[in-house]
């Protein structure tokens, strides 16, 4: 999430919703999935510990249900984004990338203690600022589908392959499904922390909630 821009955009000017209801629905729904797959998953890895989050039996039941309506609703995201306008946000310019990439990191690491403005406020052609959007787009269509593929092979354990990487095909998938599982529970608490980098602490929370229009350019 970034902050929005701070130039008002003229009545005569033709607006376009950078949050529209069903990314909002998808957002937190895909949110509280992830939550609930990262709290039965943790105590599946515990199992025996002193201290698990839920029941071994529990747990198994829970994150496989939550895995399963997380692919569910990706699969809705992925159609969304392929035949709806907002699949343009995932679309970087390759030209100059690494320059605004480091414009972009800058502002995070130094002008925002500095109170300096966004130097990438969202817009109708990319509500993304540049590492935003490759972050994204690692994320949303790399790293989550390895997450789901992994998933589906404990899911379905006679499609894992009985040899990969030089080891038992199961268990290169559970080491797989573990560490992308890791990775994607670092982005979520990066992605929580940067949302409130906006003009307000809650301001990016709302946008989602509430979502939030932008002129066209």
């Amino acid at each position: 999430m970034n902050a929005p821009s701070t130039h008002s955009v003229s009545s005569t000017t033709q607006t376009v919703e950078l949050y529209p209801l069903w990314l909002r629905i998808w957002h937190w729904s895909n949110a509280f999935s992830f939550l609930m797959l990262i709290v039965s998953g943790a105590s599946l890895h515990f199992a025996g510990s002193h201290w698990p989050l839920l029941p071994f039996d529990t747990a198994r039941i829970v994150h496989n249900l939550f895995g399963i309506l997380l692919t569910v609703a990706y699969v809705g995201y992925l159609l969304a984004n392929l035949l709806g306008r907002n699949g343009i946000h995932y679309r970087p310019q390759w030209q100059g990338l690494l320059g605004r990439l480091w414009q972009q990191a800058h502002f995070y690491g130094v002008g925002i203690f500095r109170g300096e403005p966004h130097p990438f406020p969202s817009r109708a052609r990319c509500k993304f600022n540049p590492l935003q959007q490759i972050t994204y787009l690692s994320v949303m269509f790399g790293g989550m589908p390895l997450l789901i593929a992994s998933g589906l092979l404990f899911f379905f354990p006679e499609w894992a392959p009985e040899r990969l990487l030089g080891l038992d095909g199961l268990w290169a998938v559970a080491i797989t499904h573990y560490l992308l599982g890791l990775f994607l529970t670092a982005f979520m608490l990066g992605h929580i922390y940067l949302a409130t980098a906006g003009e307000t602490v809650t301001g990016e929370f709302r946008k989602m909630l509430f979502g939030a229009k932008a002129g066209e350019e």
